[in-house]
């Protein structure tokens, strides 16, 4: 619209723009508060279009969630590396127990190239046979609860 067109060129003169002498169209009470008041009241129905998740919480949070961790197959050689242990071909070449690395399953991701004896609590079927194949061995060392 031009500006030439709006109404206010034609209120210019009046000192209230045909809203009255005390004060309409002037302060926050004609917008309903200042910023966030009255969302949960008069607001509520702008809530629920504009912004339906604001307030609320939504799910479960367990107040000590078990939260097991684990490690790939693929990830032990990369372990092995850190910890800078001398190669000799054909022969096992560490023991790694990822329990005391803080590990409680071992999963079946990835390759592994070289053999290692690997202590684990829990281990997958497929992370026994992808070692096995390598040349290691898997020993679990909890028993199935």
């Amino acid at each position: 619209m031009p500006t030439r067109l709006r109404k206010v060129r034609k209120l210019r003169g009046s000192r209230t723009h045909g809203w009255g002498r005390k004060g309409q169209h002037r302060k926050s009470g004609s917008r309903g508060g200042f910023g966030r008041a009255g969302l949960h009241k008069h607001k509520w129905s702008w809530v629920l279009r504009y912004e339906p998740t604001y307030f609320g919480k939504k799910g479960f949070r367990s107040p000590n969630p078990k939260v097991e961790k684990s490690i790939n197959v693929g990830d032990l050689e990369e372990l092995v590396k850190r910890m800078e242990l001398p190669k000799e071909e054909g022969k096992v070449l560490a023991t790694l127990d990822i329990a005391k690395l803080g590990y409680e399953k071992l999963l079946g991701g990835g390759r592994l190239s070289i053999p290692l004896l690997v202590k684990a609590p829990k281990a997958t079927e497929l992370a026994m046979a992808k070692v096995a194949e390598a040349g290691g061995k898997v020993v679990v060392t909890a028993k199935d609860e």
